[in-house]
């Protein structure tokens, strides 16, 4: 059974190219059929981890197919625009090709993904901005030196690479049902659909946006109830966002009508799902997944996923790049919000053996030290007062608030700090 794609999707020949342009280079990346998930669903849920591609994410393949498309016409080098996935797989295509690579990226894109770059041979130049002035800046420099530029989405053969996720899809899950695929220019979703579309149109397609942070982010909204440009009220991309793979302001000019073609339906989440989401791949899947691979997730858990009334659910996982500061960052807020981390306030008399009392209440219920802090200014006290902060390991919420109990019955004023760590 196959469908009517629109005239500007990759033909099949196209997809073809982009194949045996990634065959031999890239993975083909496992897809874990996650228990803990299906039973939370109600349904199966597959994870295709494009996490675990040999550059972490799944532009890679991208790449490939694009620098096969130019042959030739590649060889005074090629030059990129990113904020860190694109960059990292062009300079990985371009050392695999033997060309030279110059990547643009904003000053502040993840270390992590920088450091890559240069460790793939890459010219790395970074840029006041985000990621439409790393898009300008490669342009230019493309003009300048007639090295080929590699558009990160917006480009054809650039989506065909991309496709190849979805036929793998097809050969690894036959009772797919619906796919979850994270949303930025587009190029990744559009090239989903586009070999999923063909093979099996009653294939849902779903795309997951980051929606601004802090805004609340509505039900799911149907297509026929959204404007065409990515059926989103807010195309907006967020000015900061855990997800900076996906954080692109306006669709492409190609991608754009393929998503609106051949996406079913358009989600966004908030900042708070996307941290959850990645903290829950890591504690139960284990699997190091970045912001913008793990939107799919937290659409899921915020229940923004119809479940089939058959088959499985994927969600492709489309990156693992992440900084260990914030993979670390995020791994403590949620170790509070369930309450095995807790930060506290203590006022004590300010003479020997007041903190040892603190540290022996804090003791008797089994709570363990990993902080402590001495506040002697910016706090309301007395004469012969002093504040210690604390930030204890604690094994729930229940036994956070023994822990309070205990420290209060000691004597010892207390409160809970906002945040701990």
């Amino acid at each position: 059974m196959s469908t009517t794609l629109p005239d500007s999707a990759p033909d099949a020949a196209r997809r073809a190219r982009a194949r045996g342009a990634v065959d031999g280079i890239v993975r083909v990346t496992p897809v874990l059929r996650s228990t803990g998930l299906s039973e939370r669903f109600g349904a199966p849920v597959d994870l295709k981890a494009e996490s675990l591609q040999r550059t972490g994410a799944f532009k890679l393949r991208g790449a490939l197919a694009k620098l096969a498309a130019l042959g030739d016409a590649a060889a005074p080098g090629v030059v990129a625009g990113s904020a860190g996935n694109h960059a990292r797989g062009v300079a990985e295509a371009a050392r695999a090709r033997g060309l030279p690579a110059v990547v643009y990226m904003p000053v502040g894109a993840p270390i992590a993904k920088i450091e890559a770059c240069r460790a793939l041979g890459a010219d790395v130049r970074l840029v006041e901005g985000q990621v439409e002035q790393a898009l300008e800046a490669a342009t230019a420099h493309a003009a300048e030196t007639g090295m080929m530029f590699l558009h990160p989405f917006d480009d054809p053969d650039v989506v065909a690479g991309q496709s190849t996720i979805g036929s793998e899809l097809l050969e690894q899950v036959p009772d797919l049902a619906q796919v979850v695929v994270p949303v930025g220019g587009g190029g990744l979703v559009s090239g989903i659909a586009t070999a999923i579309k063909a093979e099996r149109p009653d294939v849902r397609i779903i795309g997951v946006r980051a929606a601004v942070r802090g805004a609340q982010v509505a039900a799911r909204e149907s297509r026929s109830q959204v404007s065409p440009t990515y059926g989103l009220r807010r195309p907006e991309a967020p000015a900061t966002t855990i997800a900076d793979g996906i954080a692109v302001k306006t669709p492409g000019r190609y991608t754009g009508p393929l998503v609106d073609a051949l996406v079913d339906e358009l989600v966004a989440v908030d900042e708070d799902s996307i941290a959850e989401a990645m903290v829950l791949l890591l504690d139960r899947v284990n699997l190091v997944v970045e912001g913008a691979g793990a939107v799919g997730l937290a659409a899921l858990l915020r229940d923004l996923v119809p479940r089939p009334d058959r088959g499985s659910t994927a969600l492709v996982l489309s990156g693992g790049n992440v900084d260990l500061g914030l993979l670390a960052e995020i791994a403590r807020r949620h170790e509070s919000l369930v309450g095995r981390r807790l930060g506290l306030i203590a006022l004590l008399p300010d003479r020997p053996g007041a903190l040892v009392g603190l540290a022996s209440a804090v003791a008797s219920v089994g709570a363990n030290v990993v902080e402590v802090q001495h506040v002697r200014e910016g706090v309301d006290m007395h004469v012969g007062e002093t504040t210690v902060r604390l930030v204890l390991e604690t094994q729930g919420r229940d036994h956070a608030e023994t822990v309070l109990r205990a420290v209060r019955d000691a004597g010892f004023p207390v409160r809970r700090t906002a945040e701990a760590g």
